[in-house]
Order: structure tokens, then C-alpha cells, then sequence
């Protein structure tokens, strides 16, 4: 078997175990979309407001159910055996780790991008900011994988580590909120737009060239 039909088998296999448990997909764009929609009625329903709350609200609400989905990335591989045989096969870790952030972007981050659009209309988002609201979801969503993935790499082997993977990951989450939410704001006000995502480009460039190698030596430690 060829590495692209390897990573290939990987990302099929976790899509696969997803559309049988269809809870791991439905969890966090349920979170998200319920933590967008109260906020209008916890705090005021007057446009004006949520126009400048907007684009804080939706990032906030993507990293929350973003940290929500963590946690089973790696947790039935490594309940089921089958992350030991990951690490032992043929193929650079690395890269298997990170065909597994491929996967779970697929089910988290791209849905929450394809969702988002319709909760910037619940929240007033001017219609100029939605491209600039999909352009953050589409880099800073893969960057909260790649993040996480470290974390979980870290606490698989404990019972109960999702408080401990909050405590490690969130502190890393907080540039991605600030450069995305910075971005769509400005969008929403007609300024430019593009020192934002590039920063968040160079934080996307970043994370995968170095967040596979950093899951890959803490979830030996983790193995071991």
C-alpha cells in the first residue's frame, strides 16, 4: 500500500466510525448552534448590539465545540487498540496523526463553517462579513485540530483528562480567537481585512508543519 492510500484508509475508517455514531458529529454543531442562538435572548435581541458581539460569539461558540469534539479523536483508537498498531506500522506517524486532524476537521470544522453563514443572519452580521467569517473558519478551525490533537495525544491514556486537555489547550486557542474575531469585526465595519487572515494563515502553516511531530512524541509518551 502506497502512503496516499494509507492516509487515505485513515481518513475513511475515522468517517466511517463517525457515520455509525452519528452523536460524534451532531454534538458539537448542536452546541454551537444553541450557544449562538441564546445569546441573542440572554443578552438583548437589538441588531445594533449583536453586530458587535457577533463575531465574537460564533468564534467563541466554533472553539468551545471544537474543544467539546476533542476529546474522541484518538480516545476509540486507543480504547480499541488500534492507535498501538498506528504507531508501529510502516508509515511516518506523523503523517497518520495528522490524516486523523484531517478527519476530524471534516466532521467538526467544515460542518461548523457551513453552519455559520446562517447564524451570522441570526445575529445581524452585516452580509459584506460573511466572506470574511468563512475565511476564519477555513484557517483557524484546522489550527484548533492541530492544537488539540497535542493535548489528547497528551491525556489519552488517562481516565478522565478532558478538564486537564481544556486547562492545556485553551491558553493556545486564545491567538486564533483574537486575530479570527479581530478579522470578522473589521469585515463587519468595511475596514481591510487581510492582515488578519494572514496572521491566521501563518498560524495554519505553523500548526501543520509542527503540531504532528509534537502529537506524535506526547502520545509515545502517553504509550509508553
Amino acid at each position: 500500500m502506497s502512503l496516499v492510500r494509507a492516509l487515505g484508509a485513515v481518513i475513511a475508517r475515522d468517517l466511517r466510525i463517525a457515520a455509525r455514531g452519528s452523536g460524534q458529529v451532531a454534538q458539537p454543531l448542536l452546541f454551537f448552534t444553541l450557544t449562538c442562538t441564546l445569546f441573542p435572548l440572554a443578552v438583548s435581541p437589538e441588531p445594533a448590539l449583536l453586530r458587535t458581539i457577533g463575531p465574537g460569539v460564533i468564534w467563541v461558540a466554533a472553539l468551545l465545540a471544537t474543544l467539546l469534539s476533542l476529546e474522541g479523536l484518538f480516545r476509540s483508537d486507543f480504547d480499541d487498540g488500534s492507535l498501538e498498531q498506528l504507531v508501529i506500522s510502516p508509515w511516518p506517524l506523523p503523517l497518520l496523526l495528522l490524516a486523523k486532524v484531517v478527519a476530524h476537521w471534516l466532521l467538526t470544522g467544515l460542518p461548523l463553517l457551513l453552519l455559520s453563514p446562517l447564524l451570522g443572519l441570526l445575529l445581524h452580521l452585516p452580509t459584506a462579513a460573511f466572506g470574511t467569517l468563512l475565511a476564519t473558519l477555513a484557517l483557524g478551525t484546522p489550527v484548533l485540530s492541530l492544537i488539540g490533537a497535542i493535548g489528547v495525544a497528551l491525556t489519552v491514556g488517562l481516565r478522565r483528562g478532558g478538564m486537564l486537555l481544556s486547562l492545556l489547550v485553551l491558553p493556545l486557542y486564545i491567538p486564533v480567537l483574537i486575530f479570527a474575531a479581530g478579522a470578522v469585526s473589521a469585515g463587519a465595519a468595511g475596514l481591510p481585512v487581510a492582515g488578519h487572515l494572514a496572521l491566521l494563515g501563518a498560524l495554519l502553516a505553523l500548526a501543520a508543519a509542527l503540531a504532528p511531530f509534537a502529537a506524535t512524541a506526547a502520545l509515545k509518551i502517553s504509550l509508553n
